[in-house]
């Protein structure tokens, strides 16, 4: 695709098309139109405008993470690990462009940000519903995260689905039983609308994997992919509690959180856990 943006009244043979009977076929897949008459500031305050558009960027990449998690969530369902791999690979730079998504908010003073706060009124990021598929995907499964959602049919039974559907690890977990490891019948008959708790014997297998003498099997590549999701999850939740306490110390969060105590807590749990743990028995 062409970034280029030529003069129109250029002439010749290399001129692009710029004559359309309609809107022009960017226009059409992109919908930038739409996407840039998407903010509606709620104050007179000139830094809210960086702040709606980087919540609505991150929007967007929980939006693209999602789908690569998914796509490798079946992939793995049918053993087709190589197609996890990749959508695995994809999500990481994802995730990199995601948490850099952090730096135009990270320096807000205290006053700059309460300067459009109110704003906000109760909402608040952990509202988010692509966002909390995210999560569900991660194993972070939590049936009173439907609640909010109650007024928007839609979004409710997307999260719904998502909510007693398989996560990435526990997709991981079923290819591994499949494989002959010992990962135990309450974890892979487990109530998936719960959250994910660690296994000793889930720990062991991954201790198993990651002693064997082939570094670069199959398994060891994927528990090392997964490894780095969880890193980079980890790093959000970090660059996230940061950006609060900078921006508003230990008040109160907006939606009624409890704002940097809230977040100190979620940034202390890694997801796919036995990966981290069993790294002490190799």
């Amino acid at each position: 695709m062409s970034t280029n943006h030529p003069d129109p009244e250029a002439t010749g043979a290399d001129t692009p098309h710029l004559d359309f009977a309609g809107t022009t076929p960017y226009e059409d897949y992109v919908q930038a139109d739409v996407l840039t008459h998407l903010q509606h500031l709620r104050s007179d305050d000139p830094g809210e405008m960086v702040f709606l558009v980087t919540t609505q960027v991150m929007e967007l990449w929980f939006t693209v993470i999602v789908h690569e998690w998914e796509t490798a969530t079946r992939a793995l369902r049918e053993d087709r690990i190589p197609v996890a791999r990749d959508a695995l690979k994809r999500s990481l730079r994802e995730l990199e462009a995601l948490n850099e998504s952090w730096r135009p908010l990270a320096g807000l003073t205290p006053a700059q940000f309460n300067s459009y706060r109110g704003s906000l009124g109760e909402g608040s990021g952990f509202q988010s519903a692509m966002y909390r598929r995210m999560e569900f995907l991660l194993g972070d499964k939590s049936a009173s995260m439907l609640v909010p959602h109650r007024g928007a049919p839609r979004v409710h039974a997307e999260l719904e689905k998502a909510l007693g559907e398989p996560s990435l690890y526990d997709e991981t977990l079923a290819l591994l039983a499949r494989r002959g490891y010992a990962i135990p019948e309450s974890v892979t008959s487990r109530d998936l609308t719960k959250r994910y708790e660690p296994s000793p014997e889930v720990e062991a297998v991954w201790a198993e994997i990651y002693a064997s003498d082939d570094q670069n099997d199959e398994l060891v590549r994927l528990g090392e992919l997964l490894t780095d999701v969880g890193e980079l999850v980890w790093r959000w939740r970090n660059d996230h509690l940061v950006a609060t306490r900078r921006a508003m110390g230990s008040k109160t969060g907006t939606g009624g959180s409890a704002g940097v105590a809230w977040l100190e807590k979620r940034a202390t749990k890694n997801v796919f856990p036995e990966l981290w743990t069993a790294r002490s028995h190799v």
